[in-house]
């Protein structure tokens, strides 16, 4: 019997034994266990299946089962540990899922008893009318669970005032590997037994062989056992990732938050300058001493002051003005080339997103090519930071790597990307090689070799180098008493795998995999564009966050399958073909792409970039290449066809008067995938461009000539935009024509009998421009290719010109920008027309810069188009919407029709709990007189058909506008014009 067919025998008797036993979710699947192979190291394991505990007796019976299997446990929260921690060859413990609740707040005591998967943010948000939070607060704070942060002694920003974890835990509640249930705090009280004798025979070790500095995260923290430490065992089992016990209840001590902030951003002429100023500055009481160079962030050099590399400074104070005077104090006090002091919530809260986007953008070198973790956050004393670092910039450069550093200055902990290679078997004895010589290194500086995220598998095999064999002895023995069957995460911390073994690259296809987008960013090889997805998990945010999008799905449904690294992790599988074994055909793959709204959120939200509509569409493309597809890809996957022949039959009265009547509505809803609770879209009477040939035509203006581009939206569902563009855009002083089009020929008489006409040659025949929108997303990618060519045959005429071309609909702009070059790449009217591409306001505000739209004076509520937020920006649109006094901000996330996705069967539930989450509510809680704003076709059907309420492009309103200021006595003059 092979090693598989082992495996695959005891994972079946192993998941009929839990699921008896076990109250939650117990998942031995493909799916299940492909999600958890990974965490966001360099690692990869397979488990034999994935658990989401309901309580601490699920916990119990998950250990004593896999006790008497010889099964090892490993428990996972958010899944973010970067040195392999959090993955294992077991059981793996899921606490996100139900164990993942706040018990309590005492605000009096500044206490909180929480459930080991409850994500630190909500933590935070339950303390903060108390005025209180939680001191340690890591880059992943939006999806970190306490339980994580615990395992791994997480500290984050606010170290250098609050601590470590370690600091904050008051009581831990935890269960041995062999079912003893212990109360761990201060003292010897629910130590396990063996424990205390173990710490008083080896006291002189404990006080000598540890390196006294405030990032020392490596190995046990058995020196928290000192008597004069008051032998606390709660803070020792801090930091030991999961390899003592498992941890399912937490007391932990809240602080009290400053009652204002202020941040100083202080520039200086280089990193080690910023460095080995770090340290001076903590005398003065700052909140946060964190620092990073411009080589780390090359494109936010405009936000920040002067230099090239940069202090994040923060102050507090019971009032702004005492923050300030605080920050203020710190300017004059440090050595800097410029400063910044920012007071504003909303301007710190856009400056420290730089920095904590750090975690991803470090993921990619400045010229887009990988980096990788390993060495992620070794730390040492303060004072030594600037020394240190020069001397690992000089040890990069011996071995011909590169990093960005960055990090918590003040606490000497450096996080740092490195350009390993370790696709090669040469590139990974590099890597090798090199991590044993930082150990050195850091070791000489007095260091630790993990100063915030762990040791795991990254660098457990090298802590012998740092503390001695004797010490890391001694952690073999405190391990045995805790854990002697070896149950809980082995591998980890003692007895350690090989740093360069289980690599999770090892597993994916060396030659670049056939595929039909480009791929530019990623040299054109799709295992590339996956190794994208680094584990950051910003798309677990279980909270929409501002105008950010990513990830819906997620939201929607909590399930990690459902969101962008779940997706990813499943192609990383399909390619490595040993979980996921059906290739481009996986159903495992399909299922959890499904519910993926392409809502291109992930483009511009993940900080490594991450495309998973482009994947999707590329998956689909493969999946269904040679077999017959859902209905709704033939109906709306093709909707430019269908919508085409109806103009052109003149058929849309009969099909809106049919679509009324609820039989045949159902019926033809039925045949064409769509969801019953779905009303079909009316037609337009008129299409766009028909209204736009009768239209008397102007006499040409003075301004500049712009292209409006007939989408299909609205051409065929809602002309008034384009009609309303007309208007804003004449009235600007612009001149407007649209593309340049082919007249379709007679059908041939024939032989007298009627003729058919075929709907599909209407689109092959000649006819009109598209952006293949809708056959990209639904993975025809070969017809978008045909309906791309043809439209940049037509459009030759506009690209021998310099005129921009003004897009309405956002989706479709934004599939010009990306869709269109990346699926012809070799085409370079490809790239000019995506050039091109501009919207409705980047339009106005860059031909008619002089032109000053109505003033309105109302609030608005809405939102921003998803594909218009990722892809195309809306700096302009609120730059108009400013200059029209249109008030207010709208907001993120995305509606959740998305185009084909909110019509098609299966989706309605995540559909609507999209919209729910951020869209209907602001529209609902809009005062009267509030302008709703709806840019996409999706989000203005959404909003009418989930609450009544009309939403309207931006055009419509300005259109609008400028009619009204004409006057009641104008109103012969403007129903020409309407007519025109």
């Amino acid at each position: 019997m092979t090693d598989q067919h082992a495996r695959a025998g005891l994972a079946g008797d192993l998941a009929a034994r839990l699921r008896r036993h076990v109250r939650g979710d117990v998942r031995c699947d493909a799916t299940a266990r492909a999600l958890v192979t990974m965490d966001a190291s360099n690692y990869r394991r397979v488990p034999l299946g994935v658990v989401a505990p309901r309580d601490a007796d699920d916990v119990a019976a998950v250990l004593g089962i896999c006790r008497e299997q010889g099964v090892p446990v490993v428990a996972r929260g958010g899944g973010t540990s970067i040195a392999g921690q959090a993955t294992g060859t077991g059981v793996v413990l899921d606490f996100t899922r139900y164990m993942n609740r706040l018990l309590e707040i005492d605000p009096v005591a500044r206490t909180a008893v929480v459930q080991p998967g409850l994500v630190l943010d909500r933590l935070q948000e339950a303390a903060a009318p108390h005025a209180l939070r939680f001191g340690p607060d890591p880059s992943t704070h939006s999806r970190c669970t306490l339980g994580g942060m615990i395992g791994n002694n997480s500290c984050g920003s606010h170290s250098v005032a609050w601590g470590t974890t370690a600091d904050s835990v008051r009581e831990l509640s935890v269960l041995t590997a062999r079912g003893r249930r212990l109360r761990l705090g201060a003292g010897w009280a629910g130590a396990p037994d063996g424990l205390r004798e173990l710490v008083e025979g080896e006291l002189a070790r404990l006080r000598t062989g540890f390196p006294q500095l405030p990032r020392r995260i490596s190995g046990y923290a058995l020196d928290a056992l000192l008597p004069e430490r008051g032998a606390h065992v709660a803070r020792s089992f801090c930091g030991s990732e999961g390899t003592l016990g498992v941890l399912t209840e937490a007391v932990v001590d809240l602080v009290e938050a400053p009652r204002a902030r202020a941040l100083a951003v202080l520039g200086y002429a280089d990193e080690s300058a910023a460095a080995q100023a770090a340290a001076g500055l903590l005398p003065l009481g700052p909140l946060t001493v964190e620092g990073m160079a411009r080589d780390l962030v090359p494109g936010a050099g405009a936000a920040l002051p002067r230099g090239d590399a940069w202090l994040f400074v923060e102050t507090g104070g019971d009032t702004a003005g005492e923050a300030r005077a605080r920050a203020e104090a710190i300017v004059r006090a440090a050595d800097v080339v410029d400063a910044l002091v920012v007071t504003e919530p909303a301007a710190q809260r856009a400056l420290w997103r730089i920095r904590e986007d750090a975690s991803g953008t470090a993921t990619r070198m400045p010229d887009g090519s990988e980096a990788w973790p390993g060495w992620e956050d070794c730390a040492v004393p303060p004072a030594r930071l600037g020394e240190y670092l020069r001397a690992f910039r000089e040890l990069l450069a011996a071995h011909g790597l590169r990093g960005t550093p960055y990090g918590h200055f003040g606490d000497g902990c450096i996080h740092v990307r490195i350009d390993f290679d370790l696709l090669t078997e040469a590139g990974v004895a590099r890597f090798r090689r090199f991590s044993e010589e930082l150990a050195e290194l850091v070791v000489a500086h007095g260091g630790s070799l993990s100063g915030e995220h762990g040791d795991g598998q990254a660098r457990a095999e090298l802590l012998p180098r740092m503390y001695g064999p004797g010490l890391v002895a001694l952690f073999e023995r405190a391990k045995a008493v805790w854990d002697p069957d070896d149950l809980l995460n082995p591998g980890m911390l003692v007895r350690p795998a090989p740093l360069d073994a289980g690599l999770r690259f090892s597993v994916l296809p060396r030659e670049p995999v056939e595929v039909a987008f480009g791929y530019a960013a990623d040299g054109g090889d799709f295992s590339a564009a996956v190794r994208r997805c680094v584990g950051v998990a910003k798309c677990r945010t279980t909270e929409a966050q501002g105008a950010a999008v990513m990830c819906p799905s997620f939201r929607a449904t909590g399930q990690e399958e459902h969101s962008t690294r779940g997706r990813a992790r499943l192609l990383h599988e399909m390619l490595a073909g040993e979980l996921i074994t059906d290739g481009w055909r996986s159903p495992e793959v399909k299922d959890a792409l499904d519910l993926c709204l392409a809502c291109k959120g992930c483009r511009s939200d993940c900080p490594v970039g991450v495309d998973m509509a482009t994947y999707k569409a590329e998956f689909l493309h493969h999946h269904y290449a040679g077999r017959r597809r859902p209905a709704a890809h033939y109906t709306m996957g093709r909707l430019p066809v269908w919508l085409r022949w109806a103009a052109r039959t003149r058929t849309a009265p009969l099909l809106n008067a049919l679509s009324g009547i609820r039989p045949l509505a159902a019926a033809a809803k039925h045949l064409a995938g769509i969801t019953p609770e779905r009303q079909i879209p009316r037609l337009a009477t008129e299409p766009f461009t028909r209204w736009w040939r009768r239209r008397r035509p102007r006499s040409p203006g003075p301004g500049e000539l712009v292209v409006l581009w007939p989408d299909t939206f609205t051409e065929h569902l809602s002309p008034s935009v384009g009609r309303s563009a007309v208007r804003v855009l004449e009235a600007a002083g612009l001149r407007v024509a649209l593309p340049p089009t082919l007249r379709l020929r007679r059908p041939p008489v024939g032989d007298g009998r009627s003729v058919t006409l075929d709907p599909v040659s209407v689109l092959r025949g000649r006819g009109r421009v598209c952006c293949g929108l809708t056959y990209v997303s639904t993975g025809q990618l070969d017809h978008a290719r045909a309906v791309l060519r043809r439209t940049l045959d037509l459009m030759e005429p506009v690209l021998a010109t310099s005129a921009p071309v003004v897009v309405l609909e956002p989706s479709c702009a934004a599939a010009l920008r990306t869709d269109l070059p990346e699926l012809l790449p070799g085409d370079p009217r490809a790239h000019r027309l995506a050039a091109r591409v501009l919207t409705f306001a980047q339009a106005l505000e860059r031909y008619a810069p002089h032109w000053r739209p109505p003033r309105l004076d109302r609030p608005v509520a809405g939102q921003t188009h998803c594909h218009q937020h990722a892809v195309l920006g809306d700096a302009a649109d609120r730059r108009l919407r400013a200059a029209a006094g249109l008030s207010g901000e709208l907001s993120g996330g995305c509606c959740g029709l998305a185009g084909d996705f909110g019509f098609a069967k299966g989706h309605w539930e995540v559909s609507t709990a999209c919209a729910e989450e951020q869209l209907l509510p602001s529209v609902r809680q809009a005062e009267a007189g509030t302008v709703v704003l709806a840019d996409g076709f999706s989000c203005r059907t959404q909003l009418e058909q989930l609450a009544g309420i009309r939403g309207q492009h931006l055009a419509e309103v300005l259109a609008e506008a400028l009619d009204a200021a004409e006057g009641p006595g104008d109103a012969a003059p403007r129903a020409a014009r309407r007519a025109r």
